[in-house]
């Protein structure tokens, strides 16, 4: 369903939430790509409350164009809302998203420039885990520690993250989980979609899922 949060500095913006039939296991905050939370975004909520979980996608883009479902093609208009709204401002739409979820344990789950807010959540807000899938500017964020378990996935063919930046992550911060999918490239969880790779994204859920139990164990 589709609800409404409330940011620190008093901004009102969207966003989709799922919730579990029974006692929810923890929060999730969805962060999304560049595209919105689009029809994808809100299958992965739907997924995870049926795991379980209470899953909230904060429709990121809302300060720049309400209601935004960028089409997959059009990567230089998702660039341009994203970079039109200063990265404060974002973070505190995300943290807008935890606080809603609270009291309860919360861990941000985030896809490519959603990857890259969760490790960001993760050193500057008071989140329980993050994961981040395939968050391609993460290497250019390595002065920000994480004060949460942190999970990561990339796949082995992803011209966004070669190799070299997968093991200046690990060099950096050798405590975090990261794995590689091999055949894999970028958006490898993005279901229906030509990315899309059924193996890597299976085997990426099941070791979120594990993670997850670990974090709200």
């Amino acid at each position: 369903m589709h609800i409404q949060l409330k940011a620190a500095d008093g901004f009102t913006l969207g966003a989709f939430e799922a919730r579990p039939k029974g006692a929810p296991k923890g929060g999730l905050v969805i962060l999304q790509e560049i595209f919105g939370v689009n029809a994808h975004m809100r299958e992965v909520c739907e997924g995870y409350a049926a795991d379980g979980f209470v899953a909230v996608a904060p429709a990121l883009f809302d300060r720049a164009s309400p209601n935004a479902d960028v089409p997959y093609t059009d990567f230089a208009a998702g660039g341009a809302l994203r970079n039109a709204i200063p990265a404060d401002q974002t973070l505190a739409d995300v943290d807008a998203a935890v606080a809603h979820l609270r009291p309860g344990k919360v861990a941000v789950i985030g896809y490519c420039w959603g990857g890259t807010l969760a490790w960001i959540s993760a050193a500057k807000l008071k989140v329980d885990g993050a994961v981040g899938y395939y968050g391609s500017q993460i290497p250019a964020n390595l002065d920000k520690a994480p004060h949460c378990s942190v999970l990561l996935h990339f796949g082995e063919t992803d011209k966004s993250t070669p190799p070299e930046a997968i093991a200046a992550i690990r060099a950096a911060h050798p405590k975090v989980e990261v794995h590689t999918y091999p055949g894999a490239g970028h958006a490898f969880n993005r279901a229906g979609h030509p990315p899309y790779n059924a193996e890597a994204a299976k085997l990426a859920r099941e070791r979120t899922l594990a993670f997850l139990a670990k974090c709200f164990g």
